[in-house]
């Protein structure tokens, strides 16, 4: 047998392997990070249920600082759509205010365009420690479809190390 045949048949034999293991992985990933700010609730809550502050804390936002965006709606209200085009680490798509619990948290649905196609349901929560201080939980869910659901097993650290920088950057402008 000759070297290419085998490289073609190991080559092959990899693809069969990666693609056997997807078969196992759960396609539903939840990602989870939360910080406690020094700062009260409520002043912590109005200033995470507008979707445009993510600008100045969000590592995603700051991946392309020439993104084109655009607005629909009313910026903090049910409804409200954020949209953006960036470059390759941006990606593109858009971020919609579905469900707000005034003082306590905001649901957004995450709409992926580019590089990869997907939804995302993310919570934004706060939570009183003491009359000032408050933790903030953000929550990513989704679903990978198959075989992109071997990423699943990565996502939690790439992007738990997002989330976290975000609201380490979301602590230090609210605690200024």
């Amino acid at each position: 047998m000759g070297i290419f045949l085998k490289i073609i048949i190991g080559v092959a034999i990899l693809i069969a392997v990666v693609l056997i293991i997807a078969l196992f992985i759960k396609n539903e990933y939840s990602i989870e990070r939360e910080i406690a700010i020094n700062r009260p609730k409520q002043q912590v809550f109005d200033y995470v249920r507008y979707l445009k502050n993510q600008d100045n804390y969000s590592k995603w936002v700051m991946e392309d600082p020439n993104m084109r965006k655009d607005f629909k709606g009313v910026d903090g209200q049910v409804g409200f759509v954020y949209a953006w085009d960036g470059n390759d680490k941006a990606g593109k798509g858009e971020q919609e205010i579905k469900k707000i619990a005034v003082g306590d948290n905001v649901d957004i649905e995450i709409r992926f365009i580019k590089p990869f196609e997907g939804i995302a349901q993310t919570n934004i929560s706060t939570e009183s420690l003491s009359e000032n201080k408050t933790k903030v939980k953000w929550v990513m869910n989704g679903r990978s479809s198959y075989p992109m659901n071997l990423t699943n097993l990565f996502i939690d650290n790439i992007l738990g190390k997002d989330l976290a920088l975000s609201l380490n950057s979301l602590k230090a402008i609210l605690e200024k």
